[in-house]
């Protein structure tokens, strides 16, 4: 037998461990979600057993009566708060995020590594420790309750992780073609929209995908400085947690319920995102 194909047959061997290894991985974290679709399709009764019944009845109670259906309160308002305040979020964070990434990658500013230090030590700060300040400010001027207070934070809270992802992508940018279009006459708005953008367009994309998923998860902020008008859809949720009673199934219904925005917005910008998340780890 050959070195050549002892190599190739080493190297078969490692890829379909790896490979399987994946496959274990994905399994493990997709286990939780399969159990919590299965369970919200169950009564309370069943949901409820100890250990848990594979072969109990199906039914929709949860779902019915995380619509509503029984008199309940409605989730809609709830959904659409969380969509208004984690998209025109996420669209303030790309508009502020790529000039600033821009300043830092393709026109370096002095220190820019400094600069990008100053961003990622925001993110440090617990965020409970701002809590009362902010408050009180809510409180002063009026804005609690408000949907967009929701949007001030949530663009400040993703704005730097935003700056710190895009920056890394529009390194990869080559700087000929932005030489180019500045010599054909293009100022800096054209030279972002119509070349940087485009090129950079899987980071950009990853970058909005992350920056939606987090401010649609957010619920600190969110549970203390709204109540009724600018519910989003985690405080909703945390309303079908009961000292009495069951609720398991009901919980895992509106929880699979407010999960989708986010499965689908990954599932459909998978290909974006992996671009993404891997441009420049690969010369």
């Amino acid at each position: 037998m050959s070195s050549t194909t002892v190599r190739t047959g080493g190297r078969f061997r490692g890829g379909a461990g790896l490979g399987l290894v994946a496959w274990l991985a994905g399994i493990v974290f997709f286990l939780p979600i399969a159990w919590m679709a299965l369970t919200s399709f169950h009564s309370e009764t069943d949901a409820a057993t100890n250990p848990p019944s594979f072969t109990a009845a199906l039914t929709l109670d949860g779902y019915r009566e995380f619509f509503g259906a029984d008199g309940g309160a409605s989730p809609w308002p709830a959904l659409i708060n969380s969509a208004v305040a984690s998209i025109v979020s996420t669209l303030f964070v790309l508009v502020l995020a790529l000039p600033a990434a821009y300043a830092l990658s393709i026109r370096p500013v002095k220190k820019w590594t400094d600069v990008l230090f100053f961003f990622l030590s925001t993110k440090m700060l617990p965020v409970v420790a701002g809590l009362l300040p902010i408050y009180l400010f809510a409180k002063n001027t009026d804005m609690l309750d408000n949907i967009w207070l929701l949007v001030i934070l949530y663009t400040s809270m993703n704005l730097p992780i935003a700056v710190w992802m895009m920056q890394s992508f529009l390194a990869e940018v080559p700087v000929a073609i932005i030489e180019a279009a500045r010599v054909d006459g293009a100022k800096l708005p054209t030279i972002l929209t119509r070349v940087v953008a485009p090129i950079a367009l899987p980071g950009i994309a990853a970058t909005s995908l992350i920056c939606f998923i987090f401010s649609w998860n957010e619920l600190l902020f969110a549970r203390v400085l709204t109540g009724v008008v600018a519910e989003t859809a985690p405080v909703f949720l945390t309303g079908f947690i009961t000292s009495q009673g069951l609720f398991l199934a009901k919980v895992c219904a509106a929880s699979l319920v407010i999960s989708l925005p986010v499965l689908a917005a990954g599932f459909a910008a998978q290909d974006k995102l992996v671009q993404g998340l891997s441009l420049g780890a690969v010369k």
